[in-house]
């Protein structure tokens, strides 16, 4: 935002539901050191309701710092007077109620000091979607509802970067005829772009295996940099014991075939739990008896957790605004602390969780920067990644809890998972 540019106030009781849906979504990133090309191919589908009564409305899509170097829809090229192209959008009046959009963009991560979308951390390109960072990857709708199946190729130079990760299973593994290596991620189950992921870079491997209550077998990895394997084995035994923990306690079974986690030096949070890639600062994965303390071993276990429950409390379930914040993370932090409490001492992990309560977000409470748990407006929404959003929304789902007992408890999450897998829905 430059200081020319008026703050705009967004208000919960403007949402309106999406006019089209992205159904699938066709990524293609030829990663370099001086420019990244990005390719989006996206099937549009207009609502429902609206076709049918022949309203088209206008296809509205969400940029930022990008240069778009190509437009086509079903494969026709658009001219500049088919579309309107400005700093943060790019409009267009589809014709037809299906359709394909092919975008080619060019964009420079080594230049993104933001640290939001695609960036360099060291030799590591990285990304960091949430909250609004895939405008600045390409021209889409940048907002949790829209859910969509992905399929992404990562191409760069296969010697500086022999790690091309991102959401889901790998498909295919090519080298081609430039040296360099094209690699192809499929993701099946529906998300917002918040939770798209792109790792490449020189890392390691740590693995290990996982058995479900179902019996299938899932590959766990967590990528670090090299030498650094041995600080990793704590957070892979916390990993199987929260997807243990999870089973047991929720129901909520893995549901791909590899969970993998990459420690990133420069992350800019402290961990993302996008959808079968979650990068964490390295702070928040590496750790070992002779260096870390037990304060350090107690937040890998509970950050390592609380990234993967988020799997079901804010993945397969996701918010539809980002007013609903505290749908994925205040049930989440439950659901670490509840992990915390299962690995440790309950009465010492309820003593900390409220110490935090009263150190942190009363005082938030207490002082200018109050609000609700669900607020009404926001200008940016970074701003209310809070201990109220997380702590007090913590606290409210276990009132919850309280009052209908744990048991019942347990049947309405449940239903709640049933209901609405697949999902962008409300607090």
């Amino acid at each position: 935002m430059t200081a020319s540019t008026p703050a705009q106030t967004i208000f919960l009781h403007d949402y309106r539901a999406l006019s089209w849906h992205a159904e699938k979504v066709a990524l293609r990133f030829e990663l370099g050191e001086a420019e990244t090309y990005v390719q989006s191919e996206v099937h549009y589908r207009c609502d429902s309701f609206l076709a049918e009564k022949g309203e088209l409305p206008p296809l509205v899509l969400d940029g930022c710092e990008l240069e778009l170097l190509e437009l086509r829809m079903d494969g026709e090229l658009l001219s500049a007077e088919n579309y309107l192209c400005t700093p943060s959008s790019l409009t267009i009046q589809p014709t037809a109620t299906h359709f394909v959009l092919s975008i080619h963009t060019r964009i420079h991560p080594e230049r993104n000091t933001a640290l939001e979308g695609l960036y360099r951390s060291g030799r590591t390109f990285c990304t960091q979607m949430e909250a609004e960072g895939f405008r600045r990857v390409t021209y889409f709708q940048d907002r949790p509802d829209c859910l969509s199946v992905y399929t992404t190729t990562v191409v760069a130079d296969a010697e500086a970067y022999p790690v091309l990760l991102s959401n889901g299973i790998c498909v295919a593994d090519e080298r081609l005829p430039d040296q360099r290596r094209a690699v192809t991620w499929y993701d099946p189950h529906p998300k917002p772009c918040y939770l798209f992921a792109l790792v490449a870079g020189d890392l390691r491997a740590v693995d290990d295996h996982f058995r479900t209550l179902s019996g299938r077998e899932v590959t766990l990895r967590i990528w670090v940099d090299p030498d650094s394997e041995p600080r990793a084995l704590f957070a892979m035994e916390a990993l199987k014991q929260a997807m243990a923990w999870d089973e047991q306690a929720y129901g909520r079974e893995y549901d791909l075939d590899i969970f993998q986690i990459v420690a990133i030096r420069d992350f800019n949070l402290g961990a993302m739990e996008n959808k079968s890639l979650n990068i964490f600062n390295e702070a928040l994965v590496l750790a070992d008896a002779r260096s870390s303390s037990d304060a350090d071993f107690a937040r890998i276990l509970s950050v390592v957790g609380h990234e993967y429950f988020h799997n079901w409390s804010g993945n397969r379930v996701t918010c539809r605004d980002w007013f609903q914040l505290s749908l994925k993370e205040g049930f989440t932090v439950l659901r670490d602390q509840q992990f915390s409490a299962a690995m440790g001492s309950e009465a010492v992990q309820r003593i900390d969780d409220v110490q935090r309560l009263r150190q942190l977000q009363f005082a938030e409470d207490a002082g200018p920067r109050a609000h609700p748990v669900r607020p009404q407006h926001y200008i940016k929404i970074d701003n209310f990644y809070t201990a109220t959003v997380y702590e007090k929304g913590a606290e409210l789902i276990r009132m919850m809890q309280s009052w209908v007992g744990k048991e019942a408890f347990r049947r309405g999450c449940d239903l709640y998972f049933e209901r609405h897998d697949g999902q962008a829905v409300c607090t």
